[in-house]
């Protein structure tokens, strides 16, 4: 293996799990240790199992494939197939929280065939968090800290047609001690009367939120505003948060 040239040792080196490159193969002698902490080798893995960057934006190689891998939406049930499962500090107005069947009366599909149904709201505020841990999604201390990757987040909200609306969506970045760090809160949104229904995506991303972030703390709800008893307020669904590449 000493005798190897380095392109040739870096293309044996890329068909071993990434996992055991860090924990185990980095450990063999130096020259393994700077290839696996050098670009060469996660660049050639990342094009070998698609994963695309510009090389301009390229600061941790690495962390990049790592991320990638990762990246999925730590929201569990986001579109209410399991009920209120997982949601907490639930906070049930009026007539609390429903879940109906896409697109509902007066209401409208969503834009992905994916999503099936929504959470509805009542005639009095209804709230619901999830508070997410993101070492146990496998996200280390060192890569919050020192990378600092985007967290990106996402919400879709509409209304019925006959009614109107309020909306809001608030999220925080918190410490090991639930400190807040960052935080991001919409307006009120209000969705008049004879609306036309359709479904609105909200966004927000945080970048250089500084070290020390271990939860995300994802809250929103609404009500509708002509205090009708049952279920016309805001329409919520497909909530996402993500820790970007």
């Amino acid at each position: 293996m000493e005798s190897l040239p380095e392109a040739v040792l870096i293309r044996i080196l890329a068909s071993i799990p990434a996992v055991d490159l860090v924990l185990v193969c980095r450990l063999v002698c130096c020259q393994w240790k700077n290839l696996v902490d050098g670009a060469a080798l996660w660049i050639l893995k990342c094009q070998q199992e698609g994963l695309t960057r510009a090389e301009s934006d390229a600061e941790n190689w690495q962390n990049f494939y790592f991320l990638s891998k990762k990246r999925k939406n730590l929201i569990k049930n986001p579109c209410g197939e399991e009920d209120l499962e997982h949601w907490g500090e639930v906070e049930n107005g009026g007539d609390g929280w429903k879940i109906e069947e896409l697109p509902g009366d007066f209401g409208k599909e969503f834009p992905s065939e994916e999503v099936h149904k929504y959470f509805v709201t009542s005639y009095e505020w209804c709230r619901k968090a999830q508070v997410i841990d993101l070492r146990a999604e496998g996200y280390w201390e060192e890569l919050m800290d020192t990378t600092q990757p985007k967290i990106m987040v996402r919400d879709w909200y509409a209304g019925r047609s006959d009614a109107g609306c309020l909306y809001e969506l608030g999220v925080q970045l918190l410490s090991e001690n639930e400190d807040v760090l960052a935080e991001y809160k919409s307006e009120t949104v209000t969705i008049p009367q004879d609306n036309d229904a359709s479904w609105t995506e909200i966004s927000h991303t945080f970048s250089d939120y500084g070290p020390g972030v271990r939860f995300v703390r994802f809250e929103h709800g609404g009500q509708d505003t002509l205090f009708w008893k049952g279920w016309y307020g805001v329409r919520v669904t497909n909530s996402s948060v993500t820790v970007e590449p």
